[in-house]
């Protein structure tokens, strides 16, 4: 064979092989990135389906109560008059208290004055006893003496509270300090002795006092 012809053939051989080499890896590309995209479009079905089966699966676990229906009708709602207050059994601090003390408060309202005269204690006796919370007019003069008597002759009980606040409607709250002391009647709208107030007297609280039923 001639020489020329020879390196000719050689040539070409070797171009041939060199476009092949060129072309491979674009195939082989090809051909992975379209393996890659059935993969993932398969395995997307079965993703989704898992975690229908698991959704339903949740619900089968955990049931659903029914619900009641409320009987509670705001539009008729009523706050129950003072009269029948007595019938659900006044509460503090777990004892049940006499329901007239609420009566002696209302009267104590009706009779305070605008301003303190210093008689708070005779106007707090005059309402115990117009309510027939007290069967006699307690007898000790100074406001301070006050929780001591109604315990010792009048079967009141001192409660735990140390908060004038949170005293329930209708008790007696107490207060010494420097002279005769203070002593109020807890309202709705405060507290009232011989004069009505919002806030607490700021002496220091001796107690509180209701009488059990």
């Amino acid at each position: 064979m001639d020489r020329a012809l020879l390196e000719n053939f050689d040539f070409m051989i070797f171009a041939r092989a060199i476009l092949l080499l060129l072309l491979l890896p674009l195939s082989a590309r090809a051909d992975i990135s379209s393996r890659g995209r059935h993969t993932k479009h398969n395995a997307l079905p079965s993703h989704s389906a898992a975690a229908s089966k698991l959704s339903a699966r949740a619900v089968d676990v955990i049931p659903t109560a029914p619900r009641a229906p409320s009987l509670y009708d705001r539009s008729t709602a009523q706050v129950p008059d003072s009269g029948f207050l007595g019938m659900f059994g006044p509460k503090a601090d777990g004892v049940r208290y006499d329901s007239r003390m609420i009566h002696a408060a209302q009267i104590a309202e009706q009779r305070a004055r605008q301003h303190s005269i210093r008689s708070c204690w005779r106007y707090v006796k005059e309402a115990l006893l117009a309510a027939n919370v007290v069967d006699t007019y307690p007898g000790t003069t100074y406001a301070k003496q006050a929780g001591d008597e109604l315990i010792r002759k009048h079967g009141f009980r001192r409660l735990s509270i140390n908060d004038p606040f949170k005293a329930p409607i209708g008790s007696v709250i107490v207060y010494g300090g420097p002279g005769a002391g203070h002593v109020e009647i807890s309202t709705r709208a405060g507290f009232v002795s011989d004069f009505e107030s919002s806030t607490p007297s700021h002496r220091p609280l001796l107690g509180v006092f209701v009488k059990p039923t």
